[in-house]
């Protein structure tokens, strides 16, 4: 079943004025009722927040040499060495 809202106390206001008031606050209490009543049957889904996304990792920018190049660079390192 659906929950009832506590309907505030009513303020002194002319006649008409509160006719309409009247009128506006059962429309409310109807179709929070109905909101509620989709919900639960699965009509309608409630409304949810945005997901948050989440971002690839960014690559980082090493320098690689080839196989053939770091020999190279470890002839060269091992020659200066001596």
């Amino acid at each position: 079943m659906a929950t009832r809202k506590k309907a505030e106390p009513e303020k002194e206001q002319p006649k008409e004025a509160a006719g309409e008031d009247t009128l506006q606050k059962a429309a409310k209490a109807i179709g929070s009722a109905l909101g509620t009543m989709a919900v639960k049957t699965g009509i309608a889904h409630p409304q949810t927040a945005p997901k948050k996304k989440i971002g690839k990792l960014v690559k980082k920018n090493k320098a690689r040499l080839p196989r053939k190049e770091k020999k190279q660079a470890k002839k060269k390192l091992a020659k200066q060495a001596r």
